[in-house]
């Protein structure tokens, strides 16, 4: 019996090499015999073969690419709360309305699912979505500790949900703790993440937040073209970042003209409200500072009381301190208030339709300062929570909402108001780029992400020491009678080097002295490491800080009126230049390093050669409207007093400042009655001062002793007048006199005003270069200065 052996399976290469020999063989042999061949058949040979291959190559190809198109882009958008919802709605609808291209998964959680925030998940209902998974996330409590553990807890619930529904890309807006949890759990499963709104800033635990979303995600669909580049910054590849617009804006800029406006005003306000005639208010906790978050609320609700406007007031968010939130307005008796209406939801379409209409919008919701804007409706804009947004002129910000007066003037500033249109954050056309966006997205390409991180040389990996210890600083010009002083302030107030010289009594000399010391001080600051951001000038005199010009000088500088001294300065050193006048600046001073800080409402009064001072009034500085307030000098106490420099009679000046008191000394120095027993001899030709004349009244001198009584009680008198005028909380006393007229004018005050004014308290200052440290927290201060 014959035994023949199993024959081994041939692979795939070998059968194309036993093919190919084979017919090799056949055509050699028939060459040889001579035969008739047919026709050889085409890719027989080695070439023709290799291109028979590469053609079942592209076929299998087009095939796998064919059925890759066949396929559906499956997409999971996740939302959380009632807002985030109003920005993924668009994107929903745009995805829905693409059936061949998309499928829709929808995942809900957060505070959609909790009945004190309205079950806002109705509304996906209402608007015919299925909703494939309900995760019930939250644990109450709107605390720290609650944040947390709920993130903890959609982490525990998401994986299943996630390896269910199986998405190629899940949707993610925003910076809420929810969505942090979605883009942790997705990022983990390997899941693509698209995320909305990434890029922005504001200033609070949202941004770090939304930083992290963005790290952990594939592709990003910003706003703004600065977040585009905040995006790119962070490394994020460019190619994979869609400047969109926001999809809200989408359906706001269609939807907001409705023919029945009134009755959706109506239906949440009250048959006899008008439009812009009534507020919006939506103010959630920050988290980072709940304790001063929730004053600000308790002084937003007091503002609006007293304001006397019907007023809605949306139920603050799910975030920690929240809960002390709601505790106020209850406290208040918001919810029974005959102006007030307080809700937990509003639909999106109505919410535009009210805000649209509103005469203000007051809160620290993001709508504030990015939907209303496309309205031009006004905004007051409350607290941290917003900080760094890009906005529209219709936002006043109160950054630091500290009194219920500062909020209800800025009501009295913006309610009523129509700002221009602003679309700083879309056009109108987001979802169709985002569309398109999503259609483009390769599955093919490998899910690991890539960060685009700028090119480092070698020598560059290590930090310079200098430039970590370097100062920011600014260079401070004083303008006085007899010197001219310019110095190199730190940003904490720290005078690093002051240079003095004589004020020269022409203008040419004075501006090329004024430049080669300023030059000198530039020079020096770079080899004190210290960065020079601005120049700030205080002169004496009436001054135009707007356009940097000195209207008119006091006798002491001559040559010095209606000159531009910001242009020369600023064309020389290439910086920026700020000038005001010398008591305008010693209030800033006050303001920014010594008893002012933090005071919204004093007066700083200068008492040197001359007598000067500045008022600032909820935390603003008055200038007037030619630029003459606060010469509180010139306040007259006397109709028929001596004579001033100013050319009238009886002003605070030519009793009590330094002039005024070396013009008595020589009186008295003259009739042989200043000296007294204990005083150093004066010699006729010894000039005498001030000094002289408070000495010999310390000494016992009864004639000079009331001339400081004369000079103490008219400045007592005209700050009296000051307290009846503007009624500040505090009066700072500054210049080389302060120490001797604070008891007098204490005195004058108690005796002399209004009950109500008898308690303010009077101050010395202890700046010792206040005219220097005013000049430079012009320039420290450029960009918040102007802001509540």
């Amino acid at each position: 019996m014959i035994r023949r052996e199993a024959k081994r399976p041939k692979k795939g290469g070998e059968k194309d090499r036993e093919r190919g020999s084979s017919e090799r063989e056949r055509e050699r042999s028939g060459s040889q015999s001579g035969l008739t061949m047919r026709p050889r058949p085409i890719g027989r040979n080695p070439h023709e073969l290799y291109y028979l291959r590469m053609q079942r190559t592209r076929e299998k190809t087009d095939k796998m690419e064919k059925s890759k198109a066949m396929r559906k882009l499956r997409v999971c958008v996740a939302t959380c709360n009632r807002a985030d919802y109003s920005k993924l709605a668009p994107i929903m609808f745009g995805i829905k309305a693409n059936p061949d291209e998309f499928e829709l998964e929808v995942v809900v959680l957060g505070s959609h699912l909790i009945d004190d925030y309205g079950n806002t998940f109705r509304m996906i209902e209402q608007d015919d979505f299925d909703i494939g998974s309900k995760l019930h996330t939250i644990v109450r409590g709107e605390d720290e500790a609650a944040m947390v553990e709920s993130v903890g807890l959609a982490l525990v619930k998401l994986p299943d949900v996630l390896h269910r529904l199986r998405p190629d890309v899940l949707v993610v807006h925003g910076d809420r703790f929810d969505a942090l949890a979605l883009a942790t759990a997705a990022a983990l499963m390997n899941i693509r993440i698209l995320h909305l709104e990434g890029g922005e800033v504001s200033g609070t635990i949202d941004d770090s937040i939304r930083h992290a979303i963005s790290k952990l995600a594939h592709y990003h669909a910003c706003c703004t073209r600065t977040a585009e580049q905040h995006l790119i910054a962070m490394c994020e590849d460019h190619t994979r970042i869609l400047l969109a617009g926001c999809p809200s804006y989408d359906k706001l800029l269609a939807a907001h003209h409705r023919d029945d406006y009134m009755d959706i005003i109506r239906n949440w306000l009250g048959d006899n409200v008008k439009e812009h005639d009534y507020i919006v208010a939506l103010q959630h906790p920050v988290t980072t500072d709940i304790k001063n978050s929730v004053k600000i609320y308790e002084l937003m609700l007091d503002a609006l009381i007293s304001f006397n406007k019907r007023t809605l007031v949306l139920f603050p968010n799910i975030d920690a301190g929240s809960k002390e939130m709601v505790r106020v307005m209850r406290k208040k008796g918001v919810e029974q208030h005959p102006n007030f209406r307080a809700v937990k939801h509003v639909p999106f379409e109505q919410f535009i339709q009210l805000v649209c209409h509103a005469g203000a919008m007051i809160g620290n919701s993001s709508c504030g300062v990015r939907e209303a804007g496309a309205f031009g409706t006004p905004v007051i804009n409350l607290g941290s929570r917003q900080t760094g947004r890009e906005t529209g002129e219709n936002v006043l910000h109160v950054r630091d909402a500290d009194t219920q007066n500062k909020i209800y003037h800025a009501l009295e500033l913006q309610f009523g108001k129509r700002y221009p249109c602003s679309k700083i954050y879309g056009d109108g056309n987001a979802v169709p780029r985002i569309m398109k966006f999503l259609q483009a997205i390769d599955l093919d390409e490998p899910l690991q992400k890539t960060f685009c991180f700028p090119p480092i040389r070698e020598w560059d990996i290590s930090q310079d020491i200098d430039h970590i210890l370097e100062t920011q600083g600014a260079l401070a010009i004083d303008l006085g009678g007899t010197n001219l002083r310019v110095a190199i302030v730190s940003m904490r107030g720290k005078i690093v080097k002051k240079y003095s010289q004589g004020n020269p009594k022409t203008y040419e000399a004075r501006i090329e002295l004024i430049l080669k010391m300023c030059a000198e001080a530039v020079f020096d600051a770079v080899h004190l490491n210290c960065r020079i951001l601005g120049v700030g000038v205080s002169t004496g005199g009436r001054v135009n800080p707007q356009e940097g010009v000195i209207l008119h000088s006091t006798k002491l500088i001559q040559e010095w009126s209606s000159i531009d001294i910001r242009t020369p300065i600023s064309d020389a050193l290439h910086l920026p230049v700020w000038v005001d006048n010398d008591g305008n600046c010693a209030a800033l001073a006050e303001k920014k390093f010594g008893h002012g800080k933090g005071v919204e409402n004093f007066v700083t009064i200068i008492t040197g050669t001359g007598i000067g001072g500045g008022i600032i009034q909820h935390n603003e500085l008055i200038h007037g409207s030619t630029f003459c307030a606060a010469e509180l000098g010139h306040i007259m106490v006397s109709l028929d007093g001596p004579e001033c420099m100013c050319g009238s009679r009886g002003c605070i000046e030519a009793y009590a400042s330094g002039m005024a008191l070396q013009k008595e000394a020589k009186r008295l120095h003259d009739e042989e009655l200043l000296e007294v027993e204990g005083m150093v001899d004066l010699k006729k030709a010894e000039s005498v001062g001030a000094i002289h004349l408070i000495n010999a009244a310390r000494l016992g001198n009864s004639k000079a002793g009331a001339v400081l009584r004369t000079a103490g009680m008219a400045l007592g008198v005209g700050i009296v007048n000051i307290l009846h005028v503007v009624n500040p909380s505090l009066v700072i006393l500054s210049g080389v006199l302060a120490a001797h007229y604070q008891a007098p004018v204490q005195q004058v005050i108690g005796q002399r005003a209004l009950t109500s004014a008898q308690r303010i308290q009077v101050l010395t200052s202890d700046l010792e270069e206040p005219a220097l440290l005013g000049a430079a927290s012009m320039v420290l201060d450029y960009t918040t200065r102007r802001i509540y």
